[in-house]
């Protein structure tokens, strides 16, 4: 048979052509038995694979689930701050120092956005800079002043603090929703918001006493209307606020020398830069008097802390694969040791290391890909049920952003079974077979 082979004409392409063939047969055939080979072996060994796989799984879905709802929460937050991202706030404008750089007041400036409180030394807008903001804007969108402040509120024998809006009763219909009741229908009526009027148990009809009554001035207005909730929003808070009409809250506070604040709701988002620079080039030529405001900075800070939080949460849930790792590392060391007879019967019949290596690197792999596999329908389920306990909407669930945790935590799973089986596969491949029949 010898001679015969070497009879053989290598230059002869239809021999060549079946050499080859029989040589990549017997290379499928020795990899097929290498890969059964290390089925059979993790299912001999069945629950301590089971044992290791379940650290994957746990791995796979903490990672997945923690992800998909970090994602889901970026997507959330990000939709309702593009909801604002065509509103523009004018406030008056202090110095470094704190030193109003506008024509009214002094002091600590005027509250930010929303956020109640007015005084006496905060900076306002006057109402020639009004009437040029609106003459610059009014093009581009809605323009509209706000009063705000904030005082005692007694309902009932229930005593607390709101922050009060006086608005332009037209502009109100065109920024707010009712959602029960109606609009102001006299100088005395107010809106409310949703969260005020359940803290405070007010209805259509309710009355509120505003003011101090140990200062023995209080003026009580009627409910005519409960507002829809609008949540996080760049202009005007209004969940847990009362909104009069602009009468109502000079005949409460005063403040006929200017407004806290002046919003322009800009019909196409796109605009809101240009409208902002006319603005700031029309008002502060000569010095700065008033702050403009948008909500892309707010926007930024706002999604930069959630992907933060959610990456060092995710971090967090991939310190369950390390303890994986060392599972896997454990299980596969144990194997080692244990089949070393095993290893050197067949390293003597012509298994070469390499063949020894990848049967190893095999049965890592098997338990990462199964563990995997599993968690990633599991890490599907506890992700849905946590994103809509903890963001309380499943709206972007089933998007790229959101799904796109589940490949990554099966790669992740995986990767970290292959790494933890690399040592040992390394290390049965180069026992010396001779010793390795030695063994008992």
């Amino acid at each position: 048979m010898g001679e015969g082979v070497l009879r053989e004409d290598p230059k002869s392409p239809a021999q060549m052509t079946g050499y080859r063939v029989r040589s990549r047969g017997r290379r499928m055939i020795a990899r097929d038995i290498i890969f059964q080979l290390s089925i059979r072996n993790v299912r001999l060994n069945l629950l301590r694979s089971l044992l290791a796989a379940l650290g994957i799984v746990i791995g796979v879905i903490a990672i997945a689930s923690i992800g998909m709802m970090g994602a889901n929460m970026t997507l959330s937050v990000t939709a309702q701050l593009t909801d604002m991202a065509n509103k523009l706030t004018v406030t008056g404008y202090l110095g470094e120092e704190g030193s109003p750089g506008g024509s009214m007041g002094g002091g600590p400036g005027p509250p930010p956005p929303g956020a109640g409180g007015s005084s006496t030394d905060e900076v306002l807008v006057t109402e020639s800079q009004f009437k040029e903001i609106k003459r610059i804007a009014g093009k581009y969108g809605t323009v509209y002043f706000v009063y705000q402040d904030s005082d005692q509120i007694e309902v009932g024998s229930d005593t607390g603090r709101a922050t009060i809006y006086g608005l332009d009763p037209d502009v109100i219909r065109q920024i707010l929703i009712v959602e029960d009741g109606e609009y102001l229908e006299s100088p005395s009526s107010v809106l409310v918001g949703p969260l005020l009027a359940e803290r405070m148990g007010l209805r259509i009809g309710s009355r509120i006493d505003v003011g101090d009554p140990a200062e023995g001035s209080t003026t009580t207005v009627r409910v005519t209307g409960i507002l829809e909730e609008r949540g996080l929003s760049m202009d005007i808070n209004t969940d847990v606020a009362i909104i009069g009409s602009e009468n109502l809250f000079i005949d409460l506070f005063g403040g006929e020398d200017g407004y806290d604040q002046v919003n322009i709701a800009v019909n196409n988002a796109n605009d809101v830069t240009t409208v902002k620079t006319k603005i700031e080039d029309a008002l502060n030529k000569k010095k700065d008097e008033v702050t403009v405001q948008d909500s892309s900075r707010m926007a930024e800070s706002i999604t930069s802390t959630v992907s933060s939080m959610t990456t060092f949460v995710t971090a967090i849930a991939g310190i369950s694969l390390l303890v994986a790792a060392v599972s896997i590392f454990n299980v596969m060391m144990m194997s080692v040791t244990e089949r070393v007879r095993e290893i050197g019967i067949l390293r003597s019949i012509g298994t070469r290391r390499g063949e020894v290596l990848r049967m190893f690197i095999y049965e890592a792999t098997i338990i990462g890909t199964a563990g995997a596999a599993i968690g990633a329908v599991l890490g599907l389920i506890v992700g849905y049920v946590v994103v809509v306990e903890m963001v309380g909407t499943s709206d972007y669930f089933f998007t790229y952003n959101s799904l796109i945790y589940v490949p990554e935590a099966m790669l992740i799973g995986v990767a970290v079974c292959i790494v933890s089986g690399v040592y040992p596969a390394w290390r049965a491949s180069n026992l010396d077979p001779i010793e390795a029949l030695r063994a008992e």
